[in-house]
């Protein structure tokens, strides 16, 4: 990434480029031939010897990049601190789905027990309990028994 003032001065530098090309062009044509011809000749290696503008590629940018979760496998400077803070995120992403699969697989068993239970102390044929509307009564009325 190319800060303000880098950029700010590689603007200066391709205005006085521009500004010495011109005056160089505006002059080059008062001179003799085989002065121009020199100059030519100079400028075909100077332009062979230019220095040629390094590109970065994509697996580059992102080794360099600064976040502690990319960078967690190499030694760049991180303390174990900034290690364990990158990981601890994601532990406790991990727990949280745990506890919540824990949760609602008890919720489950619990409903479970109960309609059991039901169809172990009552006295009817276990053909009722097979019915959806039957089991949706039976939680009503046993929470509004539980309620009073």
């Amino acid at each position: 990434m190319i800060n303000p003032t880098q950029k700010r001065a590689d603007i200066l530098q391709n205005r006085f480029a521009l500004k010495t090309v011109s005056h160089l062009a505006a002059g080059a044509q008062e001179l003799p031939h085989d002065i121009s011809e020199r100059l030519r000749a100079a400028r075909v290696q100077a332009l062979a010897q230019r220095k040629v503008a390094t590109t970065r590629t994509a697996p580059s940018v992102i080794s360099n990049g600064a976040s502690a979760a990319l960078t967690l496998g190499t030694d760049e400077g991180l303390s174990w601190w900034e290690r364990i803070g990158a990981v601890l995120p994601l532990l406790a992403l991990v727990l949280g789905v745990l506890a919540i699969n824990s949760f609602q697989s008890d919720k489950r068993t619990q409903e479970l027990a109960e309609v059991d239970s039901a169809l172990l102390t009552d006295e009817l044929p276990p053909a009722a309990f097979a019915d959806a509307g039957f089991v949706q009564f039976l939680k009503t009325t046993r929470q509004n028994s539980t309620a009073q």
